[in-house]
């Protein structure tokens, strides 16, 4: 669940629905009925276990996203696939009829979905032999071999899907442990990069893998990446 602003929708919601289906529950503080309708929806999407995603708006706070749903009533639903709008409701419905609702928009696990569920190398690799590309098998069997160093292997599996932050975080790991690069030693190994990043193609990789090793909520990866634009340009 995420709670989406005016500033955040674009991403949160319209560009994220073209990767998973995005529930997007617009009430407001003073509306009886919302807080009736929240939990609800709350647990049924979690139930899907991120088939559908959840996006809560308040709309006296973010009245661009009211006027975008050019809301006249709430609670108000929409479900969004594809960057569009696919389905919605007004006012408060029973729980069953919620879960029928976010139904529609979870389709069934595939024989894939499953084989990938169970979560072991043997059942990662069952799955890509019937959908090559599926992106929680590639991501599951690359995680398993990044651990034993196999990390070729990793980024040959990591080339079959679109690049994500997901992928982007898990191609960088795989060829720091090619170069036998650990993240304990960051702040040393990205100071001694600097210097070179400018001239050096492979120095300026490194650097940015280290980055994304890092992840964005580590205070170094903004400091370094402001170092490397300083250099760069």
């Amino acid at each position: 669940m995420a709670d989406v602003t005016d500033a955040t929708f674009e991403a949160a919601v319209i560009e994220r629905s073209k990767e998973v289906p995005v529930v997007v529950d617009l009430w407001a503080p003073w509306c009886g009925p919302c807080r009736t309708l929240g939990p609800i929806i709350e647990r049924v999407v979690d139930a899907t276990d991120g088939a559908v995603e959840l996006a809560k708006v308040n709309i006296d706070e973010n009245p661009q996203v009211a006027a975008t749903f050019q809301v006249q009533s709430i609670p108000a639903v929409y479900a969004l696939s594809g960057g569009k709008v696919v389905d919605g409701f007004v006012g408060a419905l029973p729980e069953s009829q919620v879960a029928e609702f976010v139904a529609r928009l979870a389709p069934a696990p595939s024989e894939a979905d499953l084989l990938v569920a169970r979560d072991d190398e043997d059942s990662l690799r069952q799955a890509l032999e019937l959908v090559p590309d599926h992106v929680g098998a590639v991501l599951g069997l690359a995680e398993l071999l990044v651990g034993r160093s196999d990390t070729d292997g990793a980024l040959d599996l990591l080339a079959r899907i679109p690049e994500t932050p997901e992928t982007r975080a898990l191609a960088a790991r795989a060829r720091l442990a090619k170069r036998s690069v650990a993240t304990d030693d960051a702040t040393v190994v990205l100071d001694a990069l600097l210097d070179r990043v400018r001239d050096d193609e492979d120095a300026r990789q490194e650097y940015l893998d280290l980055l994304e090793a890092l992840g964005p909520e580590d205070p170094r990866t903004l400091q370094y990446r402001k170092a490397l634009s300083s250099r760069l340009f």
